[in-house]
């Protein structure tokens, strides 16, 4: 089952639970996630107690295939964003 959450509906959801202005929701949500992407940035750990962890993972440097070409190519080092699941979190899922 697929239900996707925007954050226009996280916005409309403190509205409707909070009271605030669609515009006051609106900034609550964006400064969250900008504030999430700025640690990431940063090489930071972004912990939600009771939600999970956010962190930057270190992809090492590879060899791959171009699957246009079939040459084999390296492919440098890349930092990912990702998420750790609180075990808190796991459990409400089970």
């Amino acid at each position: 089952m697929l239900n996707k959450i925007t954050k226009k509906d996280l916005a409309e959801a403190l509205v409707e639970k909070y009271g605030y202005t669609k515009k006051e929701a609106n900034e609550v949500v964006t400064f969250l996630f900008e504030e999430i992407a700025a640690d990431l940035q940063k090489g930071l750990v972004t912990d939600i107690s009771g939600f999970g962890k956010f962190v930057v993972k270190v992809r090492k440097a590879r060899s791959g295939i171009n699957p246009a070409t079939g040459q084999t190519i390296e492919i440098s080092e890349s930092r990912v964003p990702a998420f750790r699941p609180a075990k808190a979190l796991k459990e409400l899922i089970k």
